[in-house]
């Protein structure tokens, strides 16, 4: 069973063995060394906060919500860059957008980091094996880090073959962006998704039984566009049973900076039924991903292997389903696009079970896994060690977290792809503050105490000059550029 024993301490349990010799009064007394914990590193694509322990009801999630009561649920957490490829480099690398100075996915993973060392490199360094199952870094050459793994089985499958799809559609969505769905007859075992699962098993399995301490990144597509998943998963939500996203007050749009809006809309809105059919096919992937996620716990469990590796679960950003009068994807500053699942069990922690709303950011991960592992402390890393908040929840962290986002001159272009300006939004306990541009195309004001769904910009208000002067000073001292390492 997946449980630790009363009383262990935070990283691993020292196992004295006492061999008594009748010498007189004399005790010879050995001890074994404990093993270094593993790291099972879980990252899915896309995924937001829709899980049944993040509080949706609608969404089966099991598995996840498992592996939450186990460990600890992060209700705050936030990437750093709201795309994929520069948000994994941000995380993995430990390091700000402002020293990667990746902020789009046509910049390679190294284009500025040189020998930086890597988060799983690091442990490869440590004398852990390591290897890469599915999607961790980017997609392809030189986005891909082979110097961070000893095992690397790179992302594949990212379509479903004609052949395996039952149902589908593909309606006209805002920007370039994919927003197909297709119902599969495959079975699990059998998808892209399934199959890392599964190897991983095989590769943990293989790690276990040669007692080699291991760090495992295992990376699901899921729920990333095309929604694609087996038929069983789609049958849980029939589109004419799914809430659309309540609207936006009049005017809302007025008071947006252009800026802010991250793709163009379609000629032709979305209807209803289309939404319905687009939000069912990303709950029918995120309960997919859950499954795959349980094959992977279900391994740990069966090789009595938890009560000595730490599991990390998280997305690299969050998504928009429909909310702001018609948000989808990513690619902006909005919560909803800055926020992820995040989820940590670690053998011993003290708060098992509970969730914290502490902010925390994805680049407190790297120094975090190094302190549970009781590796050698990684210097300048710019995330913090959240080993305390594992033990107390209340434990504070940090005052704000920090997110950043790429623009285009040509608001037909991909932002994701070509960057003219950047975006900057920080988060406090009660504030969002955004600025494009350095603020000469707009700034945003959210005040989450009284306006969660950030609905009402109150950039404007004269009674918050003082807020918004603190909020800016606090921008501009953490997202200021700095050298890279």
């Amino acid at each position: 069973m997946f449980r630790t024993k009363a009383g262990l301490p935070m990283l691993w349990v020292l196992m004295p063995f006492l061999l008594s010799l009748n010498f007189g009064a004399c005790q010879l007394v050995l001890a074994t060394v404990p093993p270094r914990p593993n790291v099972l590193f879980i990252v899915t694509d896309d995924m937001n906060n829709d899980l049944g322990c993040y509080g949706n009801p609608r969404v089966h999630s099991p598995n996840i919500d498992e592996l939450a009561k186990r460990g600890m649920q992060f209700d705050r957490a936030y990437c750093q860059v709201t795309v994929c490829n520069p948000s994994r480099v941000s995380m993995l690398s430990g390091l700000r957008p402002d020293k990667t100075q990746v902020y789009t996915l046509t910049e390679e993973t190294r284009s500025h980091l040189g020998d930086w060392v890597m988060l799983p490199e690091y442990f490869r360094k440590q004398g852990y094996f390591t290897a890469q199952i599915g999607k961790i870094y980017h997609t392809d050459d030189g986005f891909e880090d082979p110097r961070s793994w000893d095992v690397e089985i790179r992302e594949f499958g990212k379509r479903p073959p004609e052949e395996e799809i039952i149902a589908g559609a593909d309606p006209d969505g805002p920007g370039e962006h994919t927003n197909d769905w297709s119902v599969l007859k495959t079975p699990d075992e059998e998808t892209p998704d399934g199959i890392v699962a599964r190897k991983a098993v095989e590769i943990m399995e293989d790690a276990v039984n040669r007692e080699e301490p291991f760090f495992l990144g295992v990376g699901f597509r899921r729920p990333h566009a095309p929604f694609a998943a087996p038929k069983e998963y789609f049958d849980m939500y029939p589109p004419d049973t799914i809430d659309l996203p309540p609207s936006v007050p009049d005017g809302y749009y007025e008071n947006l900076p252009e800026a802010a809006i991250n793709y163009p809309a379609p000629e032709k809105p979305l209807s209803e039924k289309e939404q319905r059919e687009l939000i069912a096919a990303y709950y029918a992937c995120n309960t997919f991903v859950d499954a795959q996620v349980g094959v992977l716990i279900d391994a740990v469990d069966r090789l009595g292997i938890a009560d000595n590796t730490v599991i990390v679960f998280l997305s690299d950003h969050g998504y928009h389903l429909g909310d702001h009068g018609g948000f989808w994807h990513k690619m902006s500053l909005f919560e909803e696009s800055d926020r992820v699942p995040l989820i940590i069990y670690a053998p011993g922690m003290k708060a098992a079970g509970q969730s914290t709303e502490q902010l925390v950011e994805l680049i407190d991960l790297y120094p975090t896994l190094v302190a549970l592992t009781g590796l050698s402390e990684r210097e300048n890393l710019d995330g913090i060690n959240l080993t305390e908040v594992l033990n107390n929840p209340e434990e504070p962290t940090k005052p704000a977290a920090f997110t950043v986002v790429s623009r285009s001159e040509n608001p037909a272009a991909d932002h994701a792809k070509n960057m003219d300006y950047l975006g900057r939004s920080v988060r406090t306990d009660r504030w969002r503050y955004t600025e494009w541009d350095g603020g000469k195309r707009g700034i945003e004001l959210y005040d989450h105490q009284n306006d969660p769904r950030e609905l009402k910009n109150l950039a404007d208000d004269p009674k918050l000059a003082d807020t918004r002067s603190q909020l800016k000073n606090l921008l501009k001292s953490s997202h200021s550029l700095r050298k890279t390492p």
